[in-house]
């Protein structure tokens, strides 16, 4: 993990970077706003600790500018201690706050509690997401994409494509797709899974030099190609 620490105090980041050091982290330093924003855009940086007073742009602004491209945790470092700073750090896009002076072992926790947020959350965002050549869905925004373009999708449909997705080279057959996807009560006409997986195709498939996705076995039903 790489953190980045800003602060005009040289001797508090000096500080700060052999503790978190010491604990195996690789840290960064800055000692203004502008340098931090332009580590935190140009850098692998996963978490950022800053101070509020700093020369040529404050943490305030800083942190707003970095959450214009980037939700990394920035825990917020100042020598106020009143409930209002620290609701407008929390308003700017800060995670966590500290006040100075600060047990280093109180930040240490902070820090360890941030990241590992941060990394759930980031597993859960990722699991969201299918992705295969050019067929992308989020199935929590229930949304699909072709080449990046976004693609109308029914209900049905959509539960049919996140199915065989979520399962690649397994093959259902029609009887399966239609007690999985319409119920196992459905009384209606077992073709509708052809017509369904036909406007899938139609929808999600013809793209030029890209491999086909939705497959069929024949004599058996059909199934995703990953």
């Amino acid at each position: 993990m790489r953190i980045l620490v800003v602060d005009d105090e040289k001797l508090l980041v000096k500080g700060i970077k052999f503790n978190l050091e010491n604990e195996g982290y690789k840290v960064d330093v800055a000692y203004d706003g502008e340098e931090a924003v332009e580590i935190a855009k140009n850098g692998d940086i996963d978490l950022i600790i800053m101070d509020i007073m700093m020369p040529k742009l404050s943490g305030l602004e800083a942190c707003m500018r970095i959450r214009e491209f980037s939700k990394v945790p920035i825990i917020m470092l100042t020598a106020k201690g009143e409930d209002t700073d620290k609701i407008i750090g929390f308003e700017y896009g800060a995670d966590d706050y500290i006040t100075k002076p600060f047990n280093i072992l109180e930040l240490k926790a902070r820090v360890r509690v941030l990241l590992r947020r941060s990394a759930i959350s980031d597993q859960k965002a990722s699991s969201t997401v299918l992705t295969s050549g050019h067929i992308k869905i989020d199935t929590e925004r229930r949304t699909a994409q072709k080449n990046g373009e976004n693609v109308e999708l029914t209900a049905k449909e959509f539960d049919l494509i996140e199915l065989l997705m979520k399962n690649p080279g397994k093959v259902y057959s029609r009887d399966n797709l239609l007690s999985i996807i319409w119920g196992y009560e459905y009384q209606g006409d077992i073709r509708t899974v052809d017509v369904h997986i036909r406007r899938l195709r139609e929808k999600l498939e013809i793209v030029p030099a890209e491999p086909e996705k939705i497959m069929t076995k024949w004599g058996v039903g059909y199934y995703f190609k990953d």
